[in-house]
């Protein structure tokens, strides 16, 4: 199994990064410069010896066409952990994500074309995503969380879903609510219609557990699904 990375430097990205060399993938990733010491994986290969395991590093930006498709080329799926890295505007996603897509579909008249696609979202990405929240509950979220203080991620995340679901991709966008870097609980809840009720966290370990899953399951192609303890 080949897999392109975007977003590996991340938080989820790392957790991401190591869940496929575990498994044996071959990775490639997609990094803006050279990456930290610990995303050099290596296993003894005979005594006093060490060889790289299969992870490939392109050096460039997820907003350039060319080392974008360097990544995606030959990929069985590709996994994007990208997002905002502040409150403020950014828009990561607003660039990163139409270059991936134009690189994917320029794969389909390709003997072997990439066309699935597992992305980190997040709840706030539709406006019905707080629909099975008390009354009071969604009124605090809406307009004090996504409508304020998180005005800018909660804006990438709509375009993300906006360009994804308009593509032709076989695409799955994982929608947590708030992430932390607490231990994963190996039990969350899953919803495809909207937040279950009361959600309000769940750890980076388990959304990266689940995004994984997803690498051989069909169940939510061309779907979002919404993931909270």
């Amino acid at each position: 199994m080949k897999i392109a990375l975007f977003g590996a430097s991340g938080a989820t990205g790392k957790l991401l990064t190591q869940r496929c060399i575990l498994a044996g993938y071959e990775v490639t990733a997609l990094f803006r410069s050279t990456p930290p010491p610990h995303f050099l994986f290596t296993r003894p290969a005979s005594p006093g010896a060490r060889e790289p395991l299969n992870f490939k590093i392109v050096r460039g930006s997820a907003f350039d066409p060319a080392p974008v498709r360097q990544t995606i080329a030959g990929a069985d799926i590709v996994l994007s952990a990208l997002g905002a890295n502040s409150l403020k505007k950014e828009d990561v996603l607003e660039r990163a994500i139409p270059q991936i897509i134009a690189a994917m579909q320029d794969t389909e008249t390709q003997a072997k074309p990439v066309r699935r696609i597992i992305v980190l979202g997040s709840a706030g990405a539709l406006s019905t995503s707080l629909d099975k929240q008390p009354a009071w509950r969604r009124w605090i979220v809406q307009n004090i969380v996504y409508n304020t203080l998180l005005k800018w991620p909660v804006a990438s995340q709509i375009s993300q879903w906006n360009n994804l679901s308009h593509s032709s991709l076989d695409w799955t966008m994982v929608m947590p609510p708030m992430l932390t870097n607490t231990p994963g609980r190996g039990a969350y809840r899953i919803d495809g219609d909207a937040l279950p009720p009361n959600g309000s966290r769940i750890s980076r370990e388990d959304v990266a557990d689940f995004m994984m899953q997803q690498i051989g399951s069909p169940q939510w192609i061309r779907k979002g699904v919404y993931i909270t303890w």
